[in-house]
């Protein structure tokens, strides 16, 4: 199936605040032939986002960010499957929004420093993601990227923004514990730190004493 095998009978805009939701009335080819029955989705745009893991391979370690995030907190609430005292502050690898004008990696590289203090000496890409396809148009560029984090730390964010992220710094071997004991729950994070694990013999040994 390609994308010329999708009509889109009609698109409209029934809400348009900080984030938008565009309603389609679509039809596309069936596997056995022929074409569906027009059928109307809400989709959740939000624009693109990119994703980077810090990394500094001098300390052998990662660095993360951990802030509020109102999602997670509507998910707590609205279920008991969550442990108690799980937190709606959440660790998470360095992220921002693409702008128009702006390439995935540019974002990596303005984010690093925004939300970190730390300046990007080398980005590898890992992944494209989308991360709720059956009904946000949400794609997510994920990379790698060499730091040195001796000195990363404190708390970072745009005001304007509302942001209030603290940085984490962790030996590589905890955020692998972390991955295993279920801490991290972001899904691009998680995704990440896997890729991440696979390679992380030859990252630090490719990277190591070039950060500084």
């Amino acid at each position: 199936m390609k994308r010329t095998d999708v009509t889109v009978i009609d698109k409209a805009r029934p809400f348009d605040g900080y984030f938008k939701i565009d309603r389609y009335t679509v039809r596309h080819r069936l596997f056995e032939g022929g074409w569906s029955e027009p059928f109307t989705r809400e989709v959740f745009e939000r624009g693109h986002a990119t994703v980077v893991l810090l990394y500094d391979a001098d300390l052998d370690s990662l660095v993360f960010v951990e802030q509020f995030r109102i999602g997670a907190h509507a998910a707590l609430s609205s279920t008991s499957w969550w442990e108690p005292d799980f937190s709606p502050w959440l660790v998470e690898c360095v992220a921002g929004i693409i702008d128009e004008g702006e390439t995935p990696e540019q974002v990596a590289r303005r984010e690093a420093v925004e939300e970190a203090g730390c300046e990007i000496r080398e980005l590898m890409p890992i992944q494209r993601v989308m991360a709720s396809p059956g009904g946000c148009s949400e794609t997510v560029f994920a990379f790698c990227g060499q730091v040195d984090a001796s000195k990363a730390g404190g708390i970072h964010g745009l005001d304007h923004e509302h942001e209030d992220i603290r940085v984490v710094v962790v030996p590589a071997a905890e955020a692998f514990e972390w991955l295993e004991s279920g801490r991290l729950v972001h899904s691009i994070t998680i995704i990440a730190v896997h890729w991440f694990r696979q390679r992380h013999r030859h990252l630090r040994a490719a990277w190591r004493g070039k950060a500084r």
